[in-house]
């Protein structure tokens, strides 16, 4: 497998900001070994567990008012996890929201799906998602449920996505070799070390990949190195810096066939329709970096500042399957299972993203309160510049949900027009935590934002642009009940930016709607003790909606059409005793469309959202034999809505993985051996069913799948 690294980015010249110190709740989180020379212990998100994306400094997550899940590089790796869509399999509050093989993974989380434009963060600087974010040099991922408008300003609610970059952690020897059925082969390499007050890490991964899902074979590569230098007694200087490549081809859904569900016990779920002898792999291309510079000042005051680049280039390409011409349906495949193929190739997108953050912290008295602060400032800006693409509309050929339909040549095809888009934003925020009394807290944060957006076709046409400003704050009340319990309650605010397509059939035309400001409130009581730790809360999502309201005619106006409505509870339990360890999360949501014009949406609920989800993991260690672990992971999903009416709906499923490790030891070194069966039972179900593109999307679960590994630490 041949390995090329373009040149890299000049990070040096990186904006500096701070790296957003930070702690989050826990409501859910797998029971799962962690890599250690010393021992393996099963750990989940126990009461010394923190999390850098909320912003209120160094305080453990069971002692935080909000709610959120930390998964760490080791306990990924017992579940078997690939990529970051997996991760679905590990918190209940998390769902598929049109995840396919090969291209970037979407989530929900309570019931929204998040934006790959805002909700993601990485060390807590935003990034963009539009691309295949790799796990190799990744030490956590963190996922905060809830409305972020004091975390990111503008963001879908719903919660944040923050991946953790592994830093310098004195000496580093590991490696590893995995592979998972059919033929997918991966190689990584972790090393680093630390003296005379410098440390350095360089991670290094290549894969070939040969998944489940017939013709999607690809390969992927990462290098990564991070360096941190102590510069003095109070200065620390550290950079990192990430280069990645994937070229797979991308797996298109099934979908309904006429007004019927396809019965899914006949569908092969090994079967990519993207199987056209001229179809081209999507290509993902990332160089990725940061700089921050962290001063200590009197006290325990710091100035942090963080500064990161992000550099995408795609190239977005697939044999696409869309609509049924020949019963003027365009939104689902045809009764008899065919459907029309289109060409769409959208090459050398290229997406930047720039990022400065400045912060002070620390801490200071005012008669008997103590306040934690945090304040700053941070700069960001987005530019993404795409091609004309091919897809004039043009209907290329038939296919068959069989997979048995081949179209030898191709149509001449023109170009369309893609659209570019530029944004700036500047936001001010602060943070307080106020301790008063022995056991009371009182969070506060206020998140201003001052916004400039525009957007231009590549054909110079539809040009919008406007400036809008608004602030996100949050608020909540948390109380110690006793060493172990903590009970709290937070209202907050996100805010969304929309604008109405520059098209003649809108009656308002390249005009911004007002700022779309969603809240939240939510009520929770934890539990954070040695051998049992639970949480639950309850929440209430209220999200504005715009739509495009249009008459018989096709003269259409966006507007604010209603609001989406989410109400919930989430529930999350650890329990460690003897042999045997059990972590396991659970939620309930009602979602639902309130106060639409659109009586076919009005009162019902979201396409591919189920009401109720249980994740669970359990690990027993073997009597006499301590270094073997045997696991399990359930996952339950409830029914989910096929179509907006809702008069159809996938099926409840629930999946069993089974797995074992086994660790090693020689001396200095350490061998974990793990084996793993996804899917034990070859359940046959329809996992998820987005409506993405205008059109409905069915994904089966994946088959029977094998997985092994084995890691070594020297």
């Amino acid at each position: 497998m041949a390995i090329r690294f373009h040149a890299l980015p000049t990070f040096l010249r990186a904006p500096l900001a701070l790296a957003a110190g930070a702690t989050l709740a826990a409501t859910a989180g797998p029971v799962l070994a962690q890599d250690s020379t010393q021992t393996v212990t099963v750990t989940g998100n126990a009461a010394g567990t923190r999390s850098q994306v909320a912003g209120f400094g160094d305080v453990p997550l069971m002692r935080s008012p909000f709610a959120a899940t930390t998964l760490t590089s080791a306990q990924l790796q017992d579940a078997g996890v690939k990529g970051l869509a997996d991760i679905t399999r590990l918190d209940a509050s998390v769902g598929d929201a049109y995840n396919a093989e090969g291209y970037w993974s979407l989530f929900t989380i309570r019931g929204f799906v998040i934006d790959p434009r805002y909700n993601y963060r990485r060390d807590g600087l935003p990034i963009s998602a539009e691309t295949a974010l790799a796990l190799d040099n990744k030490q956590a991922v963190e996922v905060l449920h809830g409305t972020s408008g004091i975390q990111a300003g503008t963001s879908a609610p719903g919660g944040v996505v923050n991946l953790v970059v592994k830093r310098p952690a004195g000496r580093i020897r590991a490696a590893s070799l995995d592979w998972s059925e059919p033929g997918s082969v991966r190689a990584a390499a972790d090393i680093g070390d630390s003296s005379a007050g410098v440390g350095w890490r360089i991670n290094a991964a290549a894969e070939h990949l040969d998944p489940v899902v017939r013709s999607s074979r690809g390969e992927r590569h990462l290098l990564a190195a991070a360096v941190e230098w102590q510069l003095g007694a109070g200065t620390r200087l550290e950079a990192e810096v990430e280069h990645s490549r994937q070229s797979q081809p991308s797996q298109p859904g099934f979908s309904l066939l006429g007004t019927d569900l396809p019965d899914v016990h006949r569908i092969d779920p090994r079967l990519s329709l993207n199987n056209q002898p001229w179809s081209l792999p999507v290509v993902f291309g990332g160089n990725t970096g940061s700089l921050r510079l962290t001063q200590q000042l009197t006290g325990d005051w710091q100035l942090v500042a963080h500064g990161g680049r992000q550099r995408l280039r795609t190239d977005d390409r697939v044999a696409f399957p869309y609509g049924c011409g020949a019963e003027g349906r365009y939104d689902r495949y045809c009764s008899d299972g065919s459907f029309d193929y289109y060409d769409y190739r959208s090459d050398n997108e290229q997406r930047d993203t720039d990022v400065l953050d400045l912060r002070a912290r620390g801490s200071l008295a005012t008669g008997a309160l103590t306040h934690h602060l945090e304040a700053g400032v941070q700069r960001t800006r987005f530019d993404a510049r795409l091609q004309p693409r091919v897809d004039d509309g043009t209907v290329v050929g038939t296919g068959t949900i069989d997979g048995a339909s081949r179209i030898a040549t191709l149509p001449a095809l023109g170009t369309v027009a893609n659209t570019d888009r530029t944004e700036r934003s500047t936001q001010w925020h602060l943070h307080d935590r106020i301790e008063f009394g022995s056991s009371w807290g009182l969070w506060g944060g206020l998140r201003h934002t001052l916004l400039q957006r525009a957007s231009l076709r590549t054909d110079g046409t539809a040009a919008t642009s406007y400036e809008q400003s608004f602030s996100a704050p949050w608020l909540a009340l948390s109380h110690q009940l006793d060493r172990e319990h903590l009970l709290y309650a937070s209202w907050g605010q996100g805010v969304e930016s929309d604008v109405t397509p520059n098209r003649s059939n809108y009656t308002n035309a390249g005009q911004p709607l007002p700022a779309l400001k969603s809240r939240q409130v939510e009520l929770g009581i934890k539990r954070g003790g040695e051998q049992v730790d639970w949480s639950v809360d309850v929440f209430d999502i209220r999200r504005p909606v715009s739509a495009d309201l249009c008459d018989d005619n096709g003269n259409c106006t966006r507007a604010i059409d209603g609001r989406a409505v989410h109400r919930g509870v989430e529930a999350a339990l650890g329990w460690r005793r003897g042999a045997w360890s059990l972590r396991g999360s659970a939620q309930a949501l009602r979602a639902r469309r309130e106060d639409s014009a659109n009586p076919a949406v009005d009162g019902r609920q979201p396409t591919n959202v189920p009401a109720r989800t249980l994740k669970t993991q359990v690990i027993y260690q073997v009597p006499g034999l301590p270094d073997l672990a045997l696991l399990t992971l359930l996952s339950h999903e409830g029914p989910r809505k096929v179509l907006e009416d809702n008069s159809v709906a996938i099926p409840s499923w629930t999946r069993v993985d089974i797995g074992a490790r086994y660790v090693q030891r020689a001396g200095n070194s350490t061998l974990v051996w793990r084996a793993g069966l996804d899917n034990a039972a070859d359940r046959r179900a329809w996992r998820e069913s987005p409506f993405e593109f205008g059109h409905v999307y069915l994904y089966p679960l994946a088959p029977r799948t094998w997985h092994a590994s084995l890691s070594a630490e020297f």
